[in-house]
């Protein structure tokens, strides 16, 4: 992006009042992660679960990190009895809304000690909800900022609303994430209770979804267009259609066997040591055979016109036609776009760049407790301090992502992340300093901030705006994957340690390194690619 732009020019993006309502949504898709989340965490730590046991606890969180997998059906699918008066994106959001609020309330009828399987249940209907509001969410977000804008002016407009959405996050989670802790420790309040109060808070922020104003698109007719085309050829292409529509839940399903930790594995016939090769392998056979049918298919829909001889559609063409515009369409846009082998280079940055503070903020609630911080230090200063930095350094950060550009804002997001890693070694070795504490903390929610603006305007900047709910969630949820699947195994890490906090700290700072390596190693073509969405808009 240009740095052409002096601060008032800057400053004048945040006039516009759409910044608001994504701040507002910004709230609603972060206080999920509270009830399933850090106040989860710390109910079954009062309760007495061991480390490892918490951290394996989140693996519902890979409900957010594989929730591409049914992300092409917001983009597609009306829920009628909504749509007809709030649109496509909000009645989305409005549904999911309501099932968050009925899960939590759920929870607060639950005894955790001989109902523990069904909390495991209602905290995975609340990630089911919640990664589902967050796609309908970032879809409404980018739609209606494109909307009415185009070039350089689009750009930074996603830069000021990752902001919004960034600050509006942490506010969900961290500012009103407060509240749990702070009743907690209040006389005759029990975590039960806390629920019951974070189900009232839930419902009264679905209030924004019914005040605030549908994005326009040229959705449905650019998306009509695509399954004209493929209805077009599908007569000439034979049985191959149905050879690619079983290869991606097959495809699928392997991702999502690999995300809940193999189950049922014939451990007596193949070593665990071999499975993740052996399905990494699998995996990577079929989207090999994928991606040929695939490119016989785009030769049938180039050549189609060439076809002289009548021919007669079926229901089955016209079925195939919408599943392939639904499932396949999306995915064959962006490595089109991108070209191969950078839209995988882009996947794997995106896998990587986070991978250290997922280890780190699984377990923070944990040693925060052990190292003999109260529910209320942990609720004034994780919380409250983290909270009101994150939204201040969001708005910094996403200035220089205008004046800039993101890649620079990528780069030193990521080493001032891995760096304030290294104060919670310091805490470790130092003991409950609430002074320590606080600066920890402070710093922390500052490079968070920092990288997370610049990160989201990456993702929000590489949007097609036909499949915009599709093709940032494909993105968003590799980011997830590695915080929620690989951080889940964050406290086996710690007990394999030894319960060495600092040293399991100083190796979290660490694992920032590689995505910095690899991101520059691609910071050439990406600037191109970048540059190419300033001046094309993307319909």
């Amino acid at each position: 992006m240009s740095s052409a732009h002096s601060f008032r020019q800057v400053f004048s993006y945040f006039k516009d009042r759409r910044l608001l309502t994504i701040f507002c949504f910004g709230i609603a898709s972060g206080f999920p992660w509270v009830m399933i989340g850090s106040a989860m965490s710390g109910w079954l730590k009062d309760e007495g679960l061991s480390r490892s046991s918490i951290g394996l606890f989140g693996l519902i969180f890979v409900a957010y990190s594989i929730n591409f997998l049914w992300s092409p059906l917001v983009d597609r699918i009306k829920l009628y009895k909504f749509t007809s008066f709030l649109g496509q994106r909000k009645s989305w959001i409005v549904v999911t809304q309501f099932i968050i609020v009925l899960a939590a309330f759920q929870l607060s009828q639950l005894n955790v000690t001989h109902q523990l399987s069904l909390m495991a249940l209602f905290g995975l209907i609340i990630a089911l909800a919640g990664s589902t509001q967050d796609i309908a969410i970032d879809a409404y977000r980018i739609d209606i900022l494109s909307q009415d804008t185009s070039g350089e002016e689009e750009a930074n407009l996603m830069a000021a609303g990752s902001a919004m959405a960034t600050s509006g996050w942490w506010t969900g989670y961290a500012g009103l994430g407060s509240i749990a802790f702070i009743l907690v420790d209040l006389p005759n309040w029990q975590w039960p209770q806390v629920y019951l109060v974070l189900a009232g808070i839930m419902g009264l922020l679905m209030i924004t979804t019914f005040v605030v104003k549908e994005p326009i698109s040229n959705r449905e007719t650019a998306q009509a267009t695509i399954e004209q085309n493929y209805l077009n050829a599908l007569p000439y292409f034979g049985h191959r259609p149905l050879i690619i529509l079983l290869l991606l839940p097959l495809i699928f399903l392997a991702i999502i066997y690999a995300n809940i930790g193999y189950p049922y594995w014939p451990e007596q016939f193949i070593s665990n040591d071999y499975r993740f090769s052996l399905l990494s392998l699998f995996i990577a056979t079929l989207l090999i055979i994928f991606s040929q049918q695939l490119s016989l298919l785009n030769r049938k829909i180039n050549t189609q016109g060439q076809v002289q001889h009548p021919v007669t559609i079926t229901n089955i063409h016209k079925l195939t036609a919408w599943l392939l515009t639904t499932l396949v369409a999306p995915i064959q846009e962006f490595f089109q776009r991108n070209g191969t082998r950078l839209a995988l280079s882009i996947l794997l940055f995106i896998f990587l760049f986070k991978l250290g503070e997922a280890y780190l903020g699984r377990m923070s609630i944990v040693f925060y407790r052990e190292i003999g911080f109260s529910n209320s230090d942990i609720a004034y200063y994780s919380k409250m301090i983290n909270w009101a930095v994150t939204i201040v350094f969001s708005l910094i950060g996403s200035i220089f992502t205008i004046r800039y550009g993101i890649l620079k804002g990528l780069f030193i997001g990521g080493i001032a992340m891995a760096s304030s890693n290294l104060l919670f070694a310091l805490m470790a070795t130092v003991g409950p300093d609430k002074a320590l504490f606080a600066f920890t903390v402070l710093v922390d929610g500052f490079t968070s901030a920092w990288g997370s603006v610049a990160f989201v305007a990456l993702l929000s900047v590489l949007c097609n705006r036909t499949f915009t709910a599709s093709q940032y969630a494909l993105m968003a949820s590799l980011g997830t994957f590695g915080r929620v699947m690989l951080g889940s195994y964050s406290g086996i890490m710690v007990d394999y340690l030894g319960g060495n906090w600092a040293l399991f700290f100083v190796l979290t700072a660490l694992m920032v390194i590689p995505s910095l390596l690899f991101l520059y190693s691609i910071r050439k073509p990406l600037t191109v690619l970048i540059n190419q969405q300033q001046q094309v808009k993307c319909d």
